[in-house]
């Protein structure tokens, strides 16, 4: 339906709305204008204003009055966001931004707004206004960085300019338009990193110059932001770019300077051309194409006005000569900047370091000479002499030494000194004392102490020689100390810490003092010097640990030692210390078994390490966890291992005090540990009485009882280890984890020591009937339990007598006995039988007619010959005295045993011969033929 269709009820009904909505959208405006810059703009008028022109854009078609109506509102609220903006100029950044914002929105919706009544009759050029509109608004999104926001503006203008023809455009405002609104889309989109749309826009500019001078500038001058934009990127692929658009902007220049009528315009765009020719120079000297950037610098010499004649030529030109390795020429371009006064310093000092760093050695001298010819000509102030020293200080590398010595001669020539005199420039001497600072710390860190020293002296040039500054200078004598100690002078170095200790005495100067007699390899001056250190207001534990560290590092360990101790003494229970006590500790004896022979001193802090862990408790002292366990381990096993080796050497005295720390340590369980070292506890204690035993005999002393007592208790804790083992969480027996001889030794040294005691038989007795039920127990450690038994003045039969039948019972039971050891064992026992009067010689003969059992079956030579002829002759001698007294049943026994072993024995068949003989005579002299068998019978029985 046409809107000629519609009745005229209806259309007066479309006329209501049109008029309600500009109503409403003049009262929004009203309020708008209203607005104070003291307080943000309300966001319901702008949702309010936003859905009134949505409403408005609906009723169609809208009279030309209404038109009218609307170019004043848009009109009427973009000059109140003017007004605003004005306003709010002097506003504080953060309201300034947002209220930037609103009015930015305010400035869209009067372009929208204007929009609708574009086609206004009586308006020139509508189009063009309201394009204006969007354009401004455009700039404003776009300087607030929303550039979809901004692109979506230009567009809209783009849009409505588009439907004239250029070429009927007339007006330079509208044809001004037309360039600044493509321009402003390039920009838009350059900065959203579209360039192909944004150089596409920029060519399409060059339809719209209209031979203008202005326009070709301003599209000349975006072309040359654009190429610097690329050039500022510093990558080699982007060169070509940049150039290329420098190119653009040069022909543009060179094209506007055809079109321009008068002076002041022809001016503008041959320093615009000058400006792009020295980017284009620059450009080519980033590309290091070094005889492009001298014709473009040729070129500009040889135009005419002093624009072109930039102060930034000279060190352009010489940067070329050096990339083309002609000193001569940049020697000259450097010179040339000392005549012009104008130059400004940051040029000619960028120029001078250039020259220094392309030149090296060869050139210091000619960039020294021109640096304090400027220096002389310019006048320059304090703060510049301090920028001058920071550029051409650098950033190290590889000429850091020349750079430093060229500012070494700079700081100390009088002129530049004279500068920084007075009070006004105390800021300008602390920031070139930093320099110098830094420079000499620099050289300090890569160990060019000669160089750091030099720096650092010259630093001191600029500290004042007032109360005020003695600080600041004692720490520059502190660290020229530290810079002649790596120098190794030591003189020197004592000198100047001297200086800083009479200036502000604190314990740095203690402490290089300190380090000054380690290099002199002075311990006593080294240790008295530690121990003053406490003595002064700064002092903290570190430094003793420090001091160890550095006593460690000169190899002078027993300053390192001293240092330890003496940071021991600053431990108490709950102080906090940067190092836990134990490892202090740890650290001290590992120094200690460094050397040879310090055992007794190793053996002193071991116990005091043992006394500070009763003290404070295991896992204070050890730490918890693993750590504890760890740090707890160490001890242990040092000590076992130093015991150890002390009892090798036969040092039992020493091995002694160590296994008996060992077990201490071994015994000391952490929260929530199993008993895992209850093994190494029990052979500790075993080792350390065997060890006190043994330094008994070495030295031909004896126990006094109340040693014995302590030695008794040490075996009796090891005993009920080996008793009560099936009770702990460990294997079922710990000779699993215990090697039978520690049960052994155990014994031995218990029978031992109980043997010292009054009335100890039975406890000896019992001691070896309860090693002789273990499975520990062996035939060898039976026989060598049952000699010892049988030696000495606290010898024991009992214990022998039983020792050695258990023995025989051992080896006798073995599928391969020894019979060495049953020889041996029965003569023992033989001769043990002596002690038991009232059976003695019973004792004796079953012995002998047990070894006669024992012969028979056996090889030639098994038993041992000596042994069995001892036997033979032993025997039969034994048959004298009865013979003497008359005794004839009781010698006839002895001399019939005798004989029954002679035949087991190889080599005795002589003897045997005569033996028979003998009692063959025997008999006739005191038997009848008849009687001899009844009387033979009687003493078999006797």
């Amino acid at each position: 339906m046409k809107i000629s269709e519609l009745s005229p009820e209806i259309r007066l009904s479309s006329h209501e709305s049109q008029s309600q909505i500009l109503e409403e959208i003049e009262v929004l405006i009203k309020e708008a204008e209203g607005l104070s810059p003291e307080h943000p703009l309300p966001e319901k008028v702008c949702l309010k204003l936003q859905k009134s022109i949505s409403r408005l854009s609906t009723v169609t078609p809208l009279s030309n009055s209404s038109k009218l109506q609307i170019w004043k509102l848009s009109y009427r609220l973009w000059n109140a966001c003017v007004d605003l903006s004005n306003a709010i100029g002097i506003r504080s950044s953060a309201t300034q931004v947002k209220v930037s914002e609103d009015l930015a929105k305010l400035r869209q919706i009067s372009a929208d707004l204007l929009l609708l009544g574009q086609d206004v009759k009586g308006i020139p050029s509508p189009a063009f206004k309201s394009a204006s509109f969007f354009y401004k608004a455009g700039l404003i999104w776009h300087d607030m960085k929303k550039y979809d926001l901004a692109a979506n503006c230009f567009e809209k203008a783009t849009d409505l300019t588009s439907k004239v023809e250029i070429n009927e455009i007339s007006d330079s405002g509208e044809r001004k338009l037309l360039l600044d609104l493509n321009i402003a889309r390039s920009r838009t989109a350059w900065e959203v990193s579209d360039r192909n749309l944004s150089l596409m826009l920029l060519n399409r500019s060059k339809n719209m110059l209209f031979g203008y001078s202005e326009s070709y500038k301003t599209l000349a001058n975006q072309y040359m932001i654009f190429g610097r934009l690329v050039l500022s990127q510093n990558q080699a692929s982007a060169l070509n770019d940049a150039l290329k658009l420098m190119n653009e902007a040069l022909d543009l220049c060179e094209k506007g300077l055809r079109a321009v009528s008068r002076t002041d315009e022809a001016l503008a765009l041959k320093t615009l051309r000058s400006k792009c020719l020295r980017f284009m120079a620059a450009a080519h000297l980033q590309g290091e194409e070094f005889e492009s950037v001298l014709k473009c610098i040729r070129v500009l010499r040889e135009g005419d006005g002093s624009e072109d004649q930039h102060p930034s030529l000279p060190v352009l030109a010489m940067k070329a000569w050096l990339g083309l390795e002609k000193c001569k020429e940049a020697e000259k371009e450097l010179k040339s900047l000392a005549v012009n006064k104008g130059i400004p310093e940051g040029i000619w000092v960028s120029a001078i370091e250039a020259y220094f760093q392309a030149a090296g050695v060869a050139g210091a001298e000619t960039a020294k000479g021109v640096f304090l010819e400027l220096l002389g000509r310019c006048h320059v102030s304090a703060a510049a002499a301090v920028r001058v020293v920071h550029r051409i200080i650098g950033s190290g590398g590889d000429g850091s030494r020349l750079r430093a010595n060229v500012v070494a001669e700079l700081v100390s020539d009088e002129r530049v000194v004279a500068l920084f005199a007075g009070e006004t420039v105390t800021k300008e001497r602390t920031a070139m004392h930093a320099v110098l600072w830094n420079c000499g710390a620099d050289h300090f860190r890569s160990k060019d102490y000669e160089m750091s020293a030099e720096m650092f002296e010259m630093s001191l040039l600029y500290v004042p020689r007032d109360m005020e500054h003695r600080v600041v200078r004692a720490k520059c004598f502190r660290v020229l100390c530290l810079c002649h100690l790596g120098l190794s002078q030591l003189d020197q170095a004592e000198e100047f810490i001297d200086q800083a200790n009479k200036l502000d005495p604190n314990i740095s100067c203690f402490f290089l003092k300190f380090k000054i007699y380690l290099q002199k390899n002075d311990e006593t001056g080294a240790i008295n010097q530690m121990h003053a250190m406490p003595t002064c207001i700064d002092f903290t534990p570190d430094f003793l640990t420090l001091s160890a560290h550095e006593a460690i590092a000169c190899g002078v360990l027993p300053v390192a030692v001293a240092s330890l101790a003496n940071l021991l003494n600053f431990y108490s229970p709950g102080k906090p210390m940067p190092t836990p006590e134990v490892v202090v500790f740890r650290t001290l004896i590992t120094i200690l078994a460094r050397e040879p022979n310090n055992e007794s001193e190793i053996l002193k802090f071991m116990k005091r390490t043992q006394s500070r862990m009763s003290d404070l408790g295991h896992e204070c002292f050890f730490g918890k966890g693993e750590v504890g366990k760890r740090e707890r381990n160490w001890f242990a096993m040092n000590s076992w291992n130093i015991g150890t080796r002390n009892g090798r050497e036969k040092n039992y005295e020493l091995c002694a005090e160590f296994l008996q720390l060992a077990s201490e340590f071994y015994g000391a369980t952490l929260e929530g540990e199993v008993d895992e070292n209850v093994d190494m506890v029990c052979k500790s204690l075993i080792l350390c009485v065997s060890a006190k035993i043994a330094s008994e005999k070495e030295k031909s002393g004896s126990f006094l009882d109340s040693d014995v007592k302590r030695a008794i208790e040490l075996l009796d804790r090891a005993g009920k280890i080996l008793t009560s083992s099936s009770s702990r969480h460990l294997p079922s027996d710990l000779q699993f984890n215990i090697e039978p001889r520690f049960f052994f030794i155990h014994t031995l040294n218990a029978y031992d020591l109980y043997g010292r005691l009054g009335d100890s038989g039975p406890k000896q007795l019992h001691l070896i009937k309860s090693f002789a039920s273990s499975k520990a127990c062996s035939p060898q450690y039976l026989l060598q339990l049952g000699l010892i038994a049988t030696q000495g003045p606290r010898s024991n039969p009992d214990v022998a007598n039983f020792a050695l039948n258990s023995c025989l019972t051992a080896l006798l039971s073995s599928p391969s006995p020894d019979y060495q050891n049953i020889a041996l064992i029965i003569r023992k026992l033989i001769g043990l039988s002596s002690f038991h009067k009232s059976e003695a010689d019973d004792e004796a003969y079953s012995m002998y007619k047990q070894a006669c059992r024992i012969m028979v079956g056996l090889k030639e030579g098994e038993y041992p010959i000596e042994e069995g002829k001892w036997l033979v002759i032993t025997a039969w001698n034994r048959a004298a005295l009865p013979v003497r007294l008359g005794q004839v049943g009781v010698a006839r026994r002895w001399m019939k045993i005798g004989l029954e072993l002679a035949q087991y024995i190889p080599g005795m068949v002589g003897y045997r011969s005569c033996m028979e003989e003998f009692v063959a005579g025997f008999d006739k002299k005191f038997y009848s033929h008849d009687d001899a068998a009844g009387d033979a019978d009687a003493g078999e029985r006797s």
